[in-house]
């Protein structure tokens, strides 16, 4: 092939051996298209964005939330209040205001789960898609190596590898989640890269001499992203309830973070006496974890062309 026919296929002229990437082009777009009306209409989904918006504002700007209320300003004679009309939740073991301790909690719970989401599809993207795309004894290589880690399950790997942390925060909690679940997206991004990369226009640039690399990048995994997006949107309210259950147990986060795993590990000695203090952060770990799992559901069903 001459360049001048090399620089006409790579425009993806009418007539050319790359028509099949721009026809598929065309079906992604038509494919997002069809899942954002469908969305639109879909009521879990917009209960699970508005309260996904709002756990974002109260992380980025959550002295707005809390009444420019302090959560570390606290009082011992003030000590596991009932809720008032001063104290909304009420007071802690501590004194200090409950509700702004809760507000709070959203910062850490939003950050350890969209870090470990963002950990997990960087180790499950890159392996999943070297594995799909080379096939043969690499592919084989690393699932026997995904398999290891999927026989041990994720609070149990984290628990055991927070164990022997000498200092767990934020990062390390997200580091662990992040070392034994990132399986689940490998699995999905190999499974499409294996049925994409059979595709007419994949073909066609590996028939120009396109590099591996350009290839995964620019014409395999951005067609691949359907069921990591919805994987995505799960994972991040699956790893805000492992990191509330790791504190809940005492190996997640160390004191003086703010966490409503904590809140609720510190409350549950007090529960016969002052309820509150783990009903509140549990009602809002329970609604943001609902809320990332509806938006999910929503996603996955609107993206599948089977659905009307």
């Amino acid at each position: 092939m001459t360049s001048d026919a090399q620089h006409a296929a790579a425009e993806g002229e009418p007539g050319n051996v790359v028509t099949g990437e721009a026809q598929d082009l065309v079906g992604q777009a038509s494919l997002w298209g069809n899942a954002w009306k469908k969305l639109r209409r879909s009521a879990f989904f917009w209960f699970g964005a508005v309260i996904t918006l709002v756990l974002v504002l109260m992380a980025v700007v959550p002295q707005l939330f809390a009444r420019g209320i302090d959560p570390r300003d606290c009082t011992l004679t003030n000590t596991r209040l009932k809720p008032s009309a001063e104290h909304w939740f009420g007071t802690d073991l501590q004194g200090c205001d409950y509700y702004a301790n809760v507000i709070y909690g959203a910062r850490i719970s939003l950050t350890i789960g969209l870090l470990a989401v963002i950990g997990v599809l960087i180790v499950g993207v890159l392996i999943g898609a070297l594995a799909g795309y080379f096939g043969g004894f690499l592919d084989s290589l690393l699932a026997r190596f995904t398999d290891i880690f999927f026989g041990i399950p994720l609070l149990l790997g984290a628990l055991v590898l927070l164990t022997v942390t000498s200092e767990r925060t934020v990062v390390t909690v997200a580091l662990a989640l992040v070392a034994f679940g990132w399986m689940t997206a490998m699995r999905l991004v190999r499974s499409s890269v294996i049925s994409i990369k059979q595709s007419e226009y994949v073909q066609a640039a590996q028939a120009l001499g396109a590099s591996t690399y350009r290839i995964l990048v620019r014409h395999i995994l951005p067609n691949a992203l359907a069921p990591v997006l919805v994987y995505a949107t799960i994972a991040v309210g699956t790893f805000i309830a492992a990191e509330a259950t790791l504190s809940y147990l005492g190996i997640g986060l160390q004191l003086p973070a703010i966490s409503w795993g904590l809140q609720i590990n510190l409350g549950q000695n007090y529960i016969s006496t002052s309820p509150h203090l783990v009903l509140f952060p549990a009602a809002f770990l329970s609604v943001t974890v609902l809320a990332f799992i509806l938006m999910g559901d929503a996603l996955r069903d609107a993206l599948d062309p089977k659905r009307s």
